[in-house]
């Protein structure tokens, strides 16, 4: 996978902080609506002081039980949002959907069968059939890295239920509209739209105050997608990380890779190198420099999009 080559940029911890029968530290659970839980995880990369938890785990309370949308990076995050989850509600939990096949997302599955066997996990095709392929192991092993052994003990728990596009999960009285995509952040991308509460998850086709990775997808997928999103008009918007809000950070998203991609065109037309090219188009987006991971993936950004170009 391409996102491997990070590893030799972030460097890893050696030593083992942590059992399996552990537990993240706790996170607040926020109520951003009359039904809906978000947990807005630290944004940046999974790390010892993080304990690999930095994604945005919700739930949604339902008459009948509740619906999870990406549990976490490990056991011991699963096991912290299953902790804030009992804090809401006594119902059990049914669903599970996971937004794609990065490991920060869905490797907290094995937490919430734990505690409630029977729920139904539910995700992309080809993010199944990655983690059936060693995306699995790959994961497991990219968090236990990261984290100095951490994340030991947690298993992946694949998903067993393929969501299409277009598809309408009927839960508790409730519609989760799929809007999914092969070309956007991960190539294995659901967004998740709350139908009767015009709430849309976004998964990581969105962030908040983030500099995306995009390794693993391509711009013209996620900005397609980005535009999808804006287009549902949604109420509220739930990124993959950062802040829940309005339709205010998505614009920005769509604003920021418009730059980025058309700088990137007129210089790649001009001659210029990618080297020649980030310090002008650092300039074009200071007003970004704040969002979370600037430092690491801009200058990658502007690699990968010379070769998506090129690839025109």
């Amino acid at each position: 996978m391409r996102i491997i080559s990070l590893l030799a940029t972030l460097g890893v911890c050696s030593s083992v902080l942590a059992g399996p029968n552990d537990a993240v530290r706790p996170y607040p659970a926020q109520k951003v609506n009359a039904d809906t839980y978000v947990i807005h995880g630290p944004q940046g990369v999974p790390s010892v002081a993080n304990q690999s938890f930095m994604n945005n785990p919700a739930w949604i309370v339902m008459k009948d039980g509740v619906v999870v949308i990406d549990p976490g990076s490990s056991v011991q995050a699963g096991r912290m949002v299953v902790a804030q989850l009992r804090k809401t509600t006594k119902k059990p939990v049914t669903h599970v959907f996971n937004t794609h096949v990065h490991g920060d997302h869905w490797l907290g599955n094995q937490a919430i069968l734990e505690a409630w066997p029977n729920a139904t996990i539910i995700a992309h095709p080809d993010m199944i059939k990655q983690a059936k392929n060693g995306a699995d192991a790959f994961w497991l092993k990219l968090m236990s890295d990261m984290t100095g052994g951490y994340t030991e003990g947690t298993r992946a728990v694949i998903p067993t239920v393929e969501a299409a596009d277009g598809q309408a999960f009927k839960i508790g009285g409730k519609t989760f509209r799929i809007h999914s995509s092969t070309d956007a952040h991960s190539k294995t991308d659901l967004m998740i739209e709350l139908v009767e509460d015009r709430t849309l998850f976004t998964g990581d086709n969105v962030l908040n105050h983030q500099v995306m990775n995009l390794r693993d997808g391509t711009f013209k997928g996620v900005m397609k997608a980005t535009d999808q999103a804006l287009a549902l008009n949604a109420k509220l918007y739930v990124p993959g990380h950062g802040k829940t809000g309005d339709r205010k950070f998505v614009e920005d998203h769509k604003a920021y890779f418009e730059t980025l991609m058309s700088e990137v065109r007129r210089m790649y037309d001009e001659g210029k190198s990618d080297y020649e090219m980030k310090p002008v188009i650092a300039e074009k987006l200071k007003a970004y420099r704040d969002w979370a991971e600037w430092d690491t993936n801009l200058g990658q950004q502007i690699s990968l999009a010379i070769l998506e170009i090129e690839q025109e």
